[in-house]
């Protein structure tokens, strides 16, 4: 075993699946992580947050650990991913508990969390995570940490996420079959939070929006708690959908164009900017004005707004999110998507980066590296030391290894 420590995080995306490899040099509730390694590959096998193509899946994961493992060193073995997709539903519960001898312990902390998650849920659905809130203790509320305080009835305020149970099994499936374990599988907007907002942020009262291919996901919190959570099914393979269709061009072209050209707001394009289009079927490119991409994607850009709008006023915390809206994954990389987000959400919108970690800092300082950064983050976290170890690996073992197959394959 290596004296170091690591922990590993797999985005499993529509659009890509990322590995992200962090060495731990202090763990706690803010770990200091130096990241060393990263993969990516893209991603077939998902449509919409959920796995439709379990065989594409696991290749696109063999793919992203191995550039991973390379870079890194280390020999993957177990790894947190995240979950997302329409399945998605969460609502806030509560529980009361007595106090037996006084002073709170571990054991009331946890029957009042029991006592709060004691609520029907169907059985095709399971519980992601179970986030307190807040503890209240004999009507004095506001406590982050009631453990060792003196009381008689103690109130926990909890966030619970559900999901469909198929959706997490194949996750977990896909996981395996790549030769890995699930640690812990997190909601991809909470892992997300933990690499781009502040404290201050989380106690001011902010929405995080996670703009991914197949997903919108969003979180709200106030008073550095979570108070909301919930996933829309759409995103940015949408616009690049309404781009294919809109200059008739395939699929792989239009994603070129969205990330080379694309501008959610057509007013910030000049008159006379061109692009050039690939045609279908052999046909010759087309020159075409870059303004007429940018009213193609307007619209879905202020219907996916929209939907999130509608989604912050029907949580009822519309009016106490000081904090304004970060927007981050992939899709937020697209110019003028903050302005208009602005326009729409009627608060201050502004792009959320990665924080809080060392190593190749630059290598993953974008929005679409939020989640995977936020897993490593959410594993350093909530997990101890002896967990997360990685053997370290020899590069000429692992070639070793792969010659010693192929010669097999070959007789």
């Amino acid at each position: 075993m290596s004296k170091k420590d690591f922990v590993v995080g797999l985005d499993i995306g529509t659009t890509k699946i990322c590995c992200i490899v962090g060495e731990v040099a202090e763990s706690g509730p803010n770990p200091i992580i130096d990241i060393v390694g990263i993969g990516t590959a893209p991603s077939t096998g998902l449509r919409k947050g959920v796995v439709i193509n379990i065989d594409a899946t696991v290749e696109s994961i063999s793919k992203a650990i191995e550039e991973a493992e390379l870079m890194a060193g280390v020999e993957i073995t177990t790894v947190y991913t995240g979950i997302a997709g329409g399945h998605i539903k969460s609502f806030n519960s509560n529980g009361i508990v007595a106090v037996k001898d006084k002073e709170i312990n571990e054991n009331d902390v946890q029957r009042v969390i029991d006592a709060a998650k004691a609520v029907a849920i169907p059985l095709d659905r399971e519980v992601i995570h179970i986030i307190p809130q807040e503890y209240v203790i004999d009507e004095q509320d506001g406590i982050r940490d009631p453990i060792g305080m003196n009381g008689t009835r103690l109130e926990a305020k909890v966030h619970i996420v559900t999901g469909a149970v198929s959706s997490a099994q194949n996750i977990i499936k896909c996981a395996n079959k790549a030769g890995l374990n699930v640690a812990e599988i997190c909601l991809e907007p909470i892992a997300s939070s933990d690499a781009v907002l502040s404290q201050d942020e989380k106690d001011l009262g902010v929405v995080l929006v996670d703009i991914g291919g197949g997903t919108s996901d969003i979180a709200i919190f106030k008073d550095g708690a979570v108070v909301f959570t919930g996933v829309l099914a759409i995103g940015g393979n949408h616009i690049t959908n309404d781009i294919a269709v809109g200059l008739r061009t395939p699929q792989t072209e239009a994603e070129k164009i969205k990330i080379q050209y694309g501008c959610g707001l057509a007013s910030l394009v000049k008159a006379d900017e061109t692009i050039e289009v690939a045609g279908v079927g052999g046909r010759k490119p087309r020159v075409l004005s870059r303004r007429l991409l940018a009213e193609i994607i307007e619209p879905r850009v202020e219907e996916i707004f929209s939907l999130i709008q509608r989604e912050i006023a029907g949580s009822g915390y519309q009016d106490v999110l000081s904090g304004g809206v970060v927007i981050t994954g992939g899709s937020a990389l697209l110019e003028g998507m903050p302005e208009l987000a602005e326009f729409i959400l009627e608060m201050p919108v502004k792009r959320g980066l990665p924080i809080g970690v060392g190593g190749l800092r630059d290598v993953v300082n974008s929005p679409k590296f939020a989640t995977g950064v936020g897993l490593v983050r959410y594993g350093a976290r909530h997990t101890t030391k002896s967990r997360f170890m990685i053997r370290e690996k020899n590069i000429y073992d692992k070639v070793r290894g792969s010659m010693r197959s192929w010669i097999r394959d070959l007789f």
